[in-house]
């Protein structure tokens, strides 16, 4: 009803059971040890004698629309679920359909599926990044990934193949120059330019920003919970007397009536002819247009509001901070990824010996001459 053979490849050896579920679907798997490739082909030849296999295998019942369906229930809440990976889901699902069976998804599959996405133009008509297409193809692994955590699916289609990740360019480093941050926030608008003071005051990302309550500061110090920071784990980010200043100034107009330290005023509606600017205003939520507009005003290209978090570094470390301060305010986990600003701090160091040109340079009447050869050698 079924048969073992041995393999051998660039892996190693390796085992594979080879049989025909009640379906009528050919089943193929590998092992690494012969004898689990013995006792796993006899449990399932067994389950399907006794018609008690696609109570194993709930993959069999399993669809689409059921795993998704499940996704949502558990991460609605999620900040990222409720921005990009609800679009993310629905192409996913628009693709194999919402009743198609899981265990119908093979390898071949999600792999055809990645290649489409890296065709598919994006919403403004340009080409996707190669960022993008991988975050999407996170997304759909952890959906599966869950899967098999919640019993739905026995493997997860995505480990039977190669890694679909793409090597990413993380090499862009744009931060505004003293003369560009100079020209920026006078174009800004007050709520706007209080936001982006603060992320060239302290290097936090646009979420943790926007999200700021009066509660999380104290003795000096940001104090970043776990839940709404990227990396899952909380930090302190310390706040310098330009920013302090920034904050008592908030907390005076705003009179203790806000629990978020950002916020705007709105119109709001008395009667039908008269209006009044509320004192607190709303949390804000979005600025990406008037960010944009802004640097359009001050004749900024090629700026990202992330990009004020490099601004913060590349500063930081040009005024003399070391790199492992700045890995913690910044909150990466591996050195690595703060080196990329190691190479300002070199060139910061380069000017400032340069302060030092004509300390022993000859003077007029030494009768020593230097030898221009071994020095253009040296150089």
């Amino acid at each position: 009803m079924g048969m073992i053979r041995k393999r051998e490849g660039k892996r190693g050896v390796s085992w594979q059971i080879d049989y025909f579920d009640p379906a009528g679907k050919r089943i193929r798997q590998s092992f690494k040890k012969k004898k689990d490739a013995v006792d796993e082909l006899a449990k399932r030849v067994s389950l399907i004698a006794e018609r008690r296999y696609l109570d194993v295998k709930k993959d069999y019942k399993t669809t689409m629309g059921d795993l998704l369906g499940k996704y949502g229930e558990n991460f609605a809440d999620q900040t990222s679920y409720r921005g990009w990976k609800v679009f993310c889901i629905k192409r996913f699902k628009d693709h194999f359909g919402e009743n198609t069976l899981l265990a119908n998804i093979r390898y071949v599959d999600i792999e055809t599926y990645h290649s489409a996405l890296r065709k598919t133009l994006t919403a403004h008509g340009t080409i996707r990044k190669d960022s993008t297409v991988n975050r999407e193809m996170s997304c759909h692994h952890h959906i599966f990934t869950k899967a098999v955590e919640w019993d739905m699916i026995e493997r997860n289609p995505f480990d039977k193949g190669k890694s679909l990740h793409l090597k990413e360019n993380n090499q862009r480093l744009r931060f505004l120059s003293q003369e560009e941050i100079d020209r920026l926030l006078p174009e800004c608008h007050k709520y706007l330019r209080r936001v982006v003071e603060c992320a060239i005051n302290t290097g936090m990302r646009r979420g943790e920003i926007l999200g700021l309550k009066w509660s999380d500061i104290r003795n000096g110090q940001i104090y970043l919970q776990a839940s709404v920071t990227k990396t899952k784990e909380a930090r302190q980010v310390p706040v310098n007397d330009d920013l302090a200043t920034l904050f008592k100034e908030i907390r005076k107009e705003q009179q203790l009536r806000s629990e978020y330290i950002f916020t705007y005023r709105k119109n709001e509606e008395k009667g039908p002819e008269t209006t009044r600017l509320t004192t607190v205003g709303k949390p804000v939520e979005s600025m990406k247009t008037a960010f944009n507009a802004a640097l359009r005003r001050a004749g900024i290209e090629d700026f990202r509001f992330h990009d004020l978090r490099h601004t913060f570094a590349s500063h930081f470390i040009m005024r003399g901070g070391t790199l492992k301060e700045l890995q913690e305010i910044l909150g990466h986990k591996t050195i690595q990824m703060t080196m990329r600003y190691a190479h300002l701090s070199q060139e910061h160091k380069k000017k400032a010996v340069n302060l030092l040109n004509g300390l022993t340079a000859s003077k007029e009447g030494d009768n020593q001459k230097p030898d221009c050869h071994k020095t253009s050698q040296i150089l």
